[in-house]
């Protein structure tokens, strides 16, 4: 972020109209001599790119957040073990995110302790790596391991390795159920070991062994894991395979509330020096880890929001922000502010069209590149006045607009609609998230996503992997229900693919005697007034 600025910019997962109203808004503020800066909270679609290119105007930036809390900052989430994972385990997560720490946690994810990298080095140098605490599962993961029998799951007892004489060892070392033997082919050795009915037989190097080794094993129940490894490599690994909770860890830690305002968290490192910060969520659950170096903070952040007012469409840490200023045509959402702002809303088809009509009351003249970008917006959000968004406003803005920016705006609209039509190279999410919004209805939380195509059939042939995704959105993110509804331009109509736990609530909300995925609602088209109500009075109402 530039300090000094004030960002405006739209909701996630900007649409034509909210990229293209946010460079509008920011044009006529700095001719009003304030210092903004446009912006988007994610990256353009097709569509909107098409208008940037052809009216020759460069993307605004992308600002990832305005955060200030710790929940918004990149900390490495999921990141933790239980005391029943191996030592092993722990170890490759540190590697894998380069952290030399890495909370211990119970069943229900609460902080036991935190393991360092010294924990395990001291134990590789002490005395107790004969002590077995484990289980048959990663024995085999850590050791690179064969399953040739198995009996039991966990495994406990003495780890010894078969250095001596076979001589030796039978006549000098009692082997018993306590035991996990570790051996090359050394056949005698081994039929020694299964008739003492040791606890588990490692047998190191190439795989050698004897039917009747085996026959004898099942009637001892004897376990017996094969490694390609030789003895010295596999008794290195093999205490890697003990369970984390063998180890003496540090059990008096400090953490951080994800809901710990950033600059709280910075007094709190600077006060007690720990590179690491486990975090817990306020059921005091481990949800990650927060390096200091993570962590950039600023002083609030002045915005001007516009194309929606609810946090749950803006930027992320938007609540600590101090917005100015919100232009929008949806219906008044959840965002609230401190002080009295100027909250312009119409329902209109367009932020646009209201822009159209500040620059009039301003005084302040629109070049063409933003006159074609304020056309775009408005002939995208209203498909080309043919939505029953449409108002006499927005026909009166397209029809000045137009004059402008010096297009035919029907010609015009039908290609940046088809542009931002284009399926090429998007994946089954993008597609989805396209233009996707969430809405917060009562205690409950959906999603509704929208895509204007002129080729439906592009998305309707794959309409089981797309049910497939809606289900593990909703699942994943515990929504009442989430929706795509694929607009045809053409046909004035949407098809609809949807979470099957969301069912009832489409059916009852379009009073509907049956339903399947991809039917065809005829004349569906506006998701701010014939999509979005509906649902909402379906929840409410039940």
């Amino acid at each position: 972020m530039k300090k000094g600025k004030i960002y405006i910019f739209g909701h996630r997962n900007p649409d034509t109209d909210s990229v293209t109203s946010a460079i509008a808004l920011s044009y006529l503020k700095n001719k009003l001599g304030f210092k903004t800066i446009p912006a988007v909270l994610g990256t353009p679609n097709l569509e909107t790119k098409y208008a940037l290119k052809y009216f020759k105007v460069k993307q605004p930036e992308i600002l990832d957040d305005v955060k200030i809390k710790v929940k918004d900052l990149n900390y490495i989430k999921g990141y933790s073990v239980t005391e029943e994972d191996s030592i092993d385990t722990a170890y490759q997560k540190m590697l894998e995110v380069g952290i030399s720490k890495i909370p211990v946690v119970d069943d229900n994810k609460k902080m036991l302790g935190i393991l360092t990298m010294k924990d395990i080095a001291e134990e590789q140098f002490s005395n107790n790596l004969d002590l077995v605490n484990t289980t048959y599962d990663d024995i085999l993961k850590t050791i690179d391991g064969e399953e040739v029998l198995r009996f039991d799951d966990n495994i406990e007892g003495k780890l010894l390795v078969a250095s001596y004489k076979s001589k030796t060892i039978k006549e000098d070392v009692e082997l018993t159920d306590k035991d996990i033997l570790m051996v090359g082919d050394r056949h005698n050795i081994i039929k020694y070991a299964i008739k003492s009915g040791v606890k588990l037989l490692i047998i190191t190097g190439p795989k050698n062994i004897h039917e009747w080794h085996i026959t004898l094993a099942k009637k001892n129940k004897v376990n017996i894991i094969n490694t390609s490894h030789h003895t010295i490599i596999t008794a290195r690994k093999f205490s890697l395979a003990n369970k984390v909770k063998t180890l003496n860890y540090e059990k008096n830690l400090v953490s951080v509330n994800e809901n710990v305002n950033v600059t709280e968290f910075i007094r709190l490192s600077n006060k007690t020096r720990y590179s690491y910060y486990p975090v817990v969520n306020d059921k005091e659950e481990c949800v990650g880890v927060l390096r200091v170096s993570d962590v950039a903070y600023d002083k609030k952040q002045k915005v001007m929001l516009v194309d929606h007012n609810t946090y749950e469409q803006s930027a992320r840490g938007i609540e600590e922000a101090e917005i100015l200023e919100i232009i929008d045509h949806h219906n008044i959402g959840s965002i609230g502010t401190n002080m009295p702002i100027s909250f312009r809303n119409m329902p209109v088809g367009s932020t646009n069209t209201i822009l159209n009509i500040l620059y009039k009351e301003s005084d302040v003249e629109i070049p063409k590149h933003i006159a074609g970008l304020m056309l775009s917006g408005i002939l995208s959000d209203t498909l080309i006045l043919k939505s029953p968004t449409t108002t006499v406003y927005d026909i009166d803005a397209v029809q000045e607009l137009s004059k402008i920016a010096e297009v035919d705006y029907r010609e015009y609209g039908l290609k940046m609609l088809k542009a931002g039509s284009s399926l090429k190279g998007k994946t089954k999410e993008e597609v989805l998230y396209t233009d996707y919004k969430t809405y917060q209805i009562s205690d409950e939380k959906i999603g509704l996503g929208q895509l204007s195509t002129t080729n439906p059939k592009e998305i309707l042939d794959d309409i089981d992997q797309y049910v497939k995704l809606i289900n593990n959105v909703t699942t994943a993110n515990n929504y009442l229900l989430v929706a795509l509804f694929i607009t045809d331009i053409l046909n004035n109509g949407s098809y609809v693919i949807y979470s099957i736990n969301g069912e009832y609530i489409l059916k009852d909300a379009f009073n509907l005697k049956t339903i399947k995925q991809g039917l065809f609602l005829k004349g569906i088209i506006s998701r701010k007034k014939q999509i979005l109500p509906k649902i909402m009075d379906k929840i409410k109402n039940g």
